[in-house]
Order: C-alpha cells, then sequence, then structure tokens
C-alpha cells in the first residue's frame, strides 16, 4: 500500500492544527535575574504564595511576588551562587520549620537548622511558618499571671499568659535585660521559652545564650537566631518560625513565653525585601501592609479555652524608639496591636533607676485581671503615687520654698523609686515583692535615707523568712492578704525595724 505525498501534506497540517502545548511551565523556572537575595523566576505558573522554591547548589527561596509572567523570589542562601538561566523547581509545601521538645536548649536559624555547634535535631514533625490565629471562640480571656520577677512591672503593669505587651525605648535601656529576666523568672514555672533575635549582633546573641545557661534556663527556652550579618530575608522570616514552634507547644496544652528581640529591625528588612521586589513605598519607604506584617505575627499570641487544649502564648515584643518617639510609623502600628506597653525612658536609664520604667506611659490593658491579689492588694495605690511625685518634682524645680505636705510627697517618692530599683538577674518572688511594697506603702522606710533602704528590706526579707515563716507561708499559699495577715505583717516589720535600731 503506497501513501501519496498530497496525503502525508494534509496529514502533518491536520496534526500541527491539532497540536496541543505539552511542555508545562508549571513546576519549573528559569532565574531572569538575581542579587541583593532577590530572584526574578520565569515560569512557575500555578506556584503558590510562600511555597519553598529549590535552586542549584542546595539553595532555597520562598515565593513573594506573584506577578503576571514572572514570580519574585526570596533567597535563604547565597546568591552569588545562583546565575541568570538557572532552573528553579518547585517543592509543592509552604517554608516549614521543625518543631518539638528536642529544640529545647538549641540555637537555630530561622529555618529552624541548629548552628550551636551540637549537632543535628532529631525532629518528628514540621509545621508551616504562616498560618491563621486562633479564632475568637478558640479564645479564653487572660486571667492567669506570667510572674516577671520584676517587682516595677508585676505591680503596676502585670502581664497575663496569652497577653501581648510591647517593651519600647531608645536603644541602651534595657529592653533586652527585662526579657531575659522574665525568661529566666519562668524557671520552676512549667512555661517553655522562645527568644527570637533580629538583626542582632552575634557576639550579642551569644552573650545572651550563656546568661541564660548561666542561670539554667536554656533548659526550658530555644534562641531563635537571624543576625544583623544574615540576609534580610532569614531576618523577615525568623519570627514567625519563633511563634510556629510557640504554637506546637501551645496546641498541647502548655504556656509558653516568646521575645522579638527586636521588631523594629525587622520592618526594616520587610521593608528592604519590599523595595528591591520593586512594591510600592508607602509612609517612610514601608510598604503597605507593613501593619499586616507585626500583626498576623502577634495575633498568633493568644490563651486557647479548655476544649482546644488550654495552652498559651504569651509575646513580649520590642520596639526601639528615635529619641523616645513612640508617635512614630513603626511603634504607632505595634501599640495598636498589643495589649499594652512598657516604656522605658533614657532620663531615668541615666538617672540610675534600673529598670527605667515609665510608670506614666507605661500600661497593661489586661491590667489587674492578670494580677496576685496580695500585689493588687498593696500595689493599687502606686501609680497615682509615683503620678503625684513626678508631677511635684517637675514644679519644685521651680520654686524654693516647699510646704510640709510637698516635702512628705517628695521624700515618699523618692523612698517609693528606690525601692522600685531592680539590679539584673535577679528575679523576685511575689511573696517577696509584696512585702517590699506592703513596707514602703505603710510608710515604714520614710524615715530612712536613701542609701539605707536596699540594706533594710534585704534584712527584712532575711528575718521573716527565719522568725516569722508562718507570714511568708500564708501568702504564698492563699496569695491574698487578709486582715489578721495584715495586722500580723504590721506588727513583725515595727518589731523587726526597732530591733534593727539597736
Amino acid at each position: 500500500m503506497t501513501i501519496k505525498s498530497n496525503e502525508i501534506a494534509s496529514l502533518i497540517k491536520e496534526q500541527i492544527k491539532n497540536y496541543s502545548h505539552k511542555i508545562e511551565s508549571n513546576d519549573v523556572g528559569t532565574v531572569v535575574t538575581v542579587g541583593d537575595g532577590i530572584a526574578t523566576v520565569y515560569g512557575l505558573d500555578k506556584v503558590m504564595l510562600s511555597e519553598l522554591l529549590e535552586f542549584p547548589h542546595g539553595v532555597y527561596g520562598m515565593a513573594m511576588n506573584l506577578n503576571e509572567d514572572s514570580v519574585g523570589a526570596i533567597l535563604f542562601g547565597n546568591d552569588s551562587l545562583i546565575e541568570e538561566g538557572d532552573i528553579v523547581k518547585r517543592t509543592h509545601r509552604v517554608v516549614e520549620v521543625p518543631v518539638g521538645d528536642n529544640l529545647l536548649g538549641r540555637v537555630v536559624n530561622a529555618l529552624g537548622q541548629p548552628i550551636d555547634g551540637l549537632g543535628e535535631i532529631k525532629y518528628e514533625k514540621t509545621r508551616p511558618i504562616e498560618r491563621i490565629a486562633p479564632g475568637v471562640m478558640t479564645r479564653k480571656s487572660v486571667d492567669v499571671p506570667l510572674e516577671t520577677g520584676i517587682k516595677a512591672i508585676d505591680a503596676m503593669i502585670p502581664i497575663g499568659r496569652g497577653q501581648r505587651e510591647l517593651i519600647i525605648g531608645d536603644r541602651q535601656t534595657g529592653k533586652t535585660a527585662i526579657a531575659i529576666d522574665t525568661i529566666i523568672n519562668q524557671k520552676g514555672k512549667d512555661v517553655l521559652c522562645v527568644y527570637v533575635a533580629i538583626g542582632q549582633k552575634n557576639s550579642t546573641v551569644v552573650q545572651i545564650v550563656e546568661k541564660l545557661k548561666e542561670h539554667g534556663a536554656m533548659s526550658y527556652t530555644v534562641v531563635v537566631s537571624a543576625t544583623a550579618s544574615e540576609l534580610a530575608p532569614l531576618q523577615y522570616i525568623a519570627p514567625y518560625a519563633g511563634v510556629t514552634i510557640a504554637e506546637e507547644w501551645m496546641e498541647k496544652g502548655k504556656d509558653v513565653l516568646i521575645v522579638y528581640d527586636d521588631l523594629s529591625k525587622h520592618a526594616v528588612a520587610y521593608r528592604t525585601l519590599s523595595l528591591l521586589l520593586k512594591r510600592s513605598p508607602g509612609r517612610e519607604a514601608y510598604p503597605g501592609d507593613v501593619f499586616y506584617l507585626h500583626s498576623r505575627l502577634l495575633e498568633r499570641a493568644c490563651r486557647l479555652s479548655k476544649d482546644y487544649g488550654g495552652g498559651s502564648i504569651t509575646a513580649l515584643p520590642i520596639i526601639e524608639t528615635q529619641a523616645g518617639d513612640i508617635s512614630a510609623y513603626i511603634p504607632t502600628n505595634v501599640i495598636s496591636i498589643t495589649d499594652g506597653q512598657i516604656f522605658l525612658q533614657t532620663e531615668l536609664f541615666n538617672a540610675g533607676q534600673r529598670p527605667a520604667i515609665d510608670s506614666g506611659l507605661s500600661v497593661s490593658r489586661v491590667g489587674s485581671s492578670a494580677q496576685y491579689k496580695c500585689i493588687k492588694q498593696t500595689a493599687k495605690a502606686l501609680k497615682i503615687e509615683l503620678a503625684n511625685y513626678h508631677e511635684l518634682q517637675a514644679f519644685s524645680q521651680f520654686g524654693s520654698d516647699l510646704d510640709d505636705s510637698t516635702k512628705k510627697t517628695l521624700a515618699h517618692g523618692d523612698i517609693l523609686m528606690e525601692v522600685l530599683k531592680q539590679n539584673q538577674y535577679s528575679p523576685m518572688t511575689f511573696v517577696q515583692q509584696t512585702i517590699e511594697i506592703f513596707t514602703v506603702q505603710h510608710r515604714y522606710l520614710d524615715d530612712l535615707s536613701k542609701d539605707q533602704v536596699r540594706p533594710f528590706l534585704d534584712k527584712l526579707w532575711i528575718i521573716l523568712n527565719k522568725d516569722y515563716s508562718s507570714i511568708i507561708n500564708e501568702i504564698q499559699e492563699k496569695k491574698a492578704l487578709s486582715d489578721e495577715l495584715i495586722s500580723s505583717l504590721k506588727e513583725a516589720i515595727s518589731s523587726i525595724k526597732e530591733s534593727l535600731k539597736d
């Protein structure tokens, strides 16, 4: 049988006419441009937002911009290894980090890989770093205290488990010190901790880890580090990786404390990525969705109801201000997302008041519902007394003749400020805080000089523990002051004060 040439021609024409393009660009793409940790990829038509992409030489990236004809990806490795024309593959999964108890005591990078030289981390589970926050119906109101061990905070700005309390102030005012002291104070309180270092110096992170080890806090802590020397994409995903690790424990019914140090640098890293990805700049060159950047992160901190495990994540985000300007763009954004702020004042810090907490601008929107009753009873007038003191202090600078009541208020305020001073790495129990605030509130210290206050309180605590242990035990047990207990405490303090005069 012979096939004529015109039949062959018509057959080929038919095949060309009905030809369907079967080479798909769904799963494979080509690098068009690369630089500054950003790659533009042609192809990858069906890639997901935040999907993990595989580049050559073991470099991974994440899809951030889904344009009509290209994909903007951020790189988690050395971009100098990637060249124009390189093949990029989809992995069909979003960026994930390992989770579980094996991370405790370890220092990991933003991808959950160990960087502490202690070997590989064995894990059984990973979780995606981006997740919708728990809904309102799955949450429970915050009413269990998270003790910081810092009396100025526990007395005036109490933090509850599941709360988001912002720590804000200029650089070098003790923001990180408050966060580290809080982590150290969780020892024996069944709270796991996650410390996320964003844009810090390597030496700073090493010092923090050493301090945590020294105080036995690393056994219940994981440090997620994306230092200043690392790429902006890693600094961008670090806090999401940290909260993902925390969420695994929360859903198992555990209480977790997470510290973001700090979100100012996180916003800067995101701005860097956004501008390189050619996203439109807005106020202060930040992209329009910079509020969403932090809100979707901090909304994941909450306290779950018993039906959903009853765990909690307490978030302590840190924001650095410039010259105390809390009305700047990023500070106001984060203030509006959180449940209160601890404002640290440079003037107080330089005057030797540590921690340098401004009692006027600091607030907890959860407040006394997350506070032991004994502290609530003793510290209820503390903020008002400090406000009066600061007002009169400012007024007294302009007048030399002061009446007796003004002098008394100023003297009592000086003593109060002295009592609220506390050394770093020396957190206090709620019983010790109650005793000290009770003593100053009932004017037992007003006749002492400022230098005598600390030695007296130290001796008072030692003698109460030794000779009046029943009082200490009752406060410890009941966490409240009955009328009988108040009179017993007053008698004890009066007799100890008399004995110390001799």
